[in-house]
């Protein structure tokens, strides 16, 4: 039996059991929903070792290959299955750690992880440091065998659902930009966290800020060597833009079709303009897809692509349900539609991204930069 005929069979299983009502919950706009029995899920999807299928299987996974991984995937979405509440874990700091970690750390984070006992947001963005990320002001002290953080993160996905924060911190005094950075594991549930929503425009706060006010983690649990913060933080950076993303492409593919159904269903699959504009997203949908697949895809074009596709989806979905689109209760496409508007800001703003492929990739001339005071 092939590990997509495995997942398959396994999946109806489960999904038809006390997970029945779990179908379809979750998804962007909608990660407010059914978390308890989301996280029940993901525990559920650890004992019987489908989490972190490319991991080693010293760790719990399955060392499976790259074209299972997809094939897990696929299913999984064909099952519709509820929004996993693990993937920060296990498809950023799991990585990262399984990358830089020491052998204590791998043993102490990882398995939680499998498990999907402990769940993890991203200390990165902060009021004055969002896309320009090595303007970071959050700092970390050494006091008797502990780092001691101070300072504020925002727009930290998921952060009052998390047991722990991967903050990527000034330990340096007096650094400035890439220099004197260490990227920190930090619990989250202590008297030193303080965590409070953002409300965004589909009514939910997956996003939230994180004020940090003199919050403990032991000496240890630095990733990397201190002032190597920004190596590991774009190592991560990389998982997150890179091939883990087929698994939101195939979110995007159930979206897509939602929109295709509607505006059958509306009319508006009449107007040519519209069935241009779908027949464009079902094309670039595919070229996403196979270029997550090339291992020398740049991860900055990776994501100004996807953010820019799927913001376009949903000015699609909006132009589908006419006057539906305007009033009464949010559906999954007007959520579709506001959610996306967010799209090219988070995880590095769009004009960022084509500042670093100009000057990365094509090698032109930097930007002009004002150094804060």
């Amino acid at each position: 039996m092939t590990l997509r005929q495995e997942a398959r069979a396994w999946l109806e299983s489960a999904l038809a059991g006390e997970f029945a009502h779990a179908r379809g919950l979750g998804g962007p706009g909608r990660e407010h929903e059914g978390h308890a029995v989301r996280h029940a899920w993901e525990r559920h999807l650890g004992r019987a070792g489908w989490t972190c299928l490319g991991w080693p299987e010293e760790y719990g996974g399955r060392a499976a290959s790259l074209e299972e991984q997809i094939a897990f995937h696929e299913e999984y979405a064909r099952a519709d299955a509820p929004a996993r509440v693990g993937h920060i874990g296990e498809g950023l700091i799991g990585p990262t750690i399984l990358e830089f970690g020491t052998r204590a750390q791998k043993d102490r984070f990882l398995p939680p992880i499998q498990r999907g006992d402990e769940l993890w947001c991203q200390g990165y963005s902060e009021p004055e440091a969002g896309s320009d990320l090595a303007g970071v002001q959050t700092r970390a002290v050494l006091e008797e065998g502990e780092w001691v953080v101070t300072g504020q993160k925002v727009w930290t996905s998921l952060a009052h659902v998390a047991d722990w924060c991967f903050v990527l911190c000034r330990t340096e005094p007096g650094s400035r930009r890439h220099q004197g950075l260490s990227y920190l594991l930090v619990p989250m549930r202590q008297a030193g966290v303080e965590v409070r929503p953002i409300r965004q425009l589909t009514g939910t706060s997956e996003f939230n800020e994180v004020f940090f006010d003199g919050a403990r983690t032991a000496a240890g649990n630095v990733l990397g060597a201190p002032g190597e913060g920004w190596r590991v933080a774009m190592a991560t950076l990389g998982y997150e833009r890179g091939a883990s993303t087929l698994g939101q492409q195939l979110g995007f593919q159930r979206e897509l079709t939602k929109v295709i159904e509607t505006a059958r269903r509306t009319g508006a699959l009449d107007d040519p303009l519209v069935r241009d504009g779908l027949a464009r997203s079902w094309l670039e949908l595919r070229i996403m897809r196979l270029n997550a697949l090339r291992p020398d895809t740049e991860p900055t074009i990776a994501k100004l692509y996807w953010s820019r596709w799927h913001q376009r989806l949903g000015e699609l979905a909006q132009e589908v349900l006419g006057k539906e689109g305007l009033v009464g209760e949010l559906n999954d496409l007007q959520r579709l539609y506001l959610f996306s508007r967010a799209d090219t800001i988070y995880a590095g703003s769009s004009e960022i991204q084509l500042n670093i492929i100009a000057e990365r990739a094509l090698g032109l001339p930097k930007e002009p930069r004002t150094e804060p005071r």
